[in-house]
């Protein structure tokens, strides 16, 4: 019941939000979104990473393992790049 109370609160509050306060709160939710996905993807690099560089964990990494890390990271990285710009560009010439 409490629960429910709080749920209903919370949807009159944001009846009452204006038209400015609605997009900027969407424009803050947007943000968070993109943060978290980055963070998801920075993770799976480097599992993904980890799984192919470190063929077994000690206490430090060896240049090799390092280089191979590095190396993945960046591949990865550009990759991604490659693919939001192309991406950009579609959508891009689809709204012309």
């Amino acid at each position: 019941m409490r629960r429910l109370r709080k749920v209903g609160n919370w949807t009159q509050k944001m009846a009452e939000l204006g038209e400015a306060d609605e997009a900027e709160l969407q424009r803050l939710v947007a943000a968070e979104q993109q943060k978290a996905q980055f963070t998801a993807q920075v993770h799976h690099f480097m599992e993904l990473c980890w799984d192919k560089c470190v063929e077994k964990p000690g206490n430090r990494l060896d240049s090799r393992t390092e280089n191979c890390l590095s190396s993945c990271v960046d591949r990865f990285i550009d990759t991604t790049l490659a693919i939001t710009s192309r991406f950009a560009q579609i959508v891009q010439k689809g709204g012309q």
